[in-house]
């Protein structure tokens, strides 16, 4: 979708889809759709840029899904919120990260180690 349709939506409308496609975008990666997966990430990426235009309380919002039952989406917000609650982040990381067998998982312990030695930069 383009970058006007974002813009049409109000803030809870983006962080529902936001919530919608993180979670299959965590099924697509667990399920070996890489595909799949491509096509929600760059949707995914492109609602967080409209979520950060709108500005830190727009942001805010999305750390309600925090507490989703969907890994996939509790890695999407806890690697973006590392930029505004780095500490509520680390949390749901480092719980992701003890996840056995699970590429999100892995993809969440090496998200918080890279943070923690000051390479990961969740404004990308």
């Amino acid at each position: 979708m383009k970058k006007a349709h974002w813009k049409t939506l109000s803030t809870e409308q983006l962080v529902e889809e936001f919530g919608t496609l993180s979670a299959g975008h965590g099924r697509d990666i667990e399920g070996a759709k890489p595909k799949a997966a491509n096509r929600k990430f760059d949707v995914l990426v492109a609602i967080r840029r409209e979520l950060r235009e709108r500005g830190p309380e727009a942001q805010r919002q999305l750390l309600k899904l925090m507490d989703s039952p969907a890994p996939g989406t509790r890695y999407w917000v806890a690697s973006y919120a590392l930029e505004f609650a780095p500490s509520e982040a680390e949390r749901v990381l480092a719980e992701l990260a003890k996840i056995p067998r699970s590429l999100v998982g892995f993809t969440a312990e090496w998200t918080l180690q890279e943070w923690k030695a000051g390479t990961f930069n969740p404004a990308l």
